[in-house]
């Protein structure tokens, strides 16, 4: 089984864009969408997106590939009126798409959730749940 088991490299320009997109100083919400190309067997830049809401972005995932990791820079505001931006990673892995992709997609997360080095870590199974209510019920855990 675990032979099967294939694990993308990370594009060393996306490397970069990530480190930077970490850093970044603007204050609306961001994200950068990276797909894996199979070819290559590296993760790469697929779509950046600045000014997004999670609603818009959810217009953006295909329903049936996973061909989606996405570093979501997301203006948070807490209930006691403070304001954060965490760095959110999402990992669209849609019911229906074909094993082997899903394989693939399974095998590099973890890599690039290392590479990034990002904590706030997310799935969704359904694009459709991809919203601003699920958003912040999975950081209410962090905050």
């Amino acid at each position: 089984m675990s032979e099967s088991l294939v694990v993308c490299d990370v594009a060393e320009d996306l490397v970069e864009k990530l480190r930077k997109f970490r850093f970044r100083k603007e204050t609306n919400n961001a994200a950068i969408i990276m797909k894996i190309d199979k070819d290559k067997r590296l993760v790469v830049l697929d779509e950046e997106h600045e000014g997004i809401s999670p609603d818009e972005l959810k217009d953006e995932l295909p329903e049936r590939q996973p061909r989606t990791f996405i570093v979501y820079s997301y203006k948070y505001l807490h209930d006691d009126g403070r304001v954060s931006y965490p760095l959110c990673f999402i990992f669209s892995s849609p019911v229906g798409c074909k094993p082997e992709q899903q394989m693939m997609y399974a095998g590099s997360k973890n890599k690039l959730v290392q590479t990034a080095e990002l904590t706030k870590v997310f799935e969704i199974r359904n694009t459709e749940d991809l919203t601003e209510e699920w958003l912040c019920e999975k950081l209410g855990f962090f905050h």
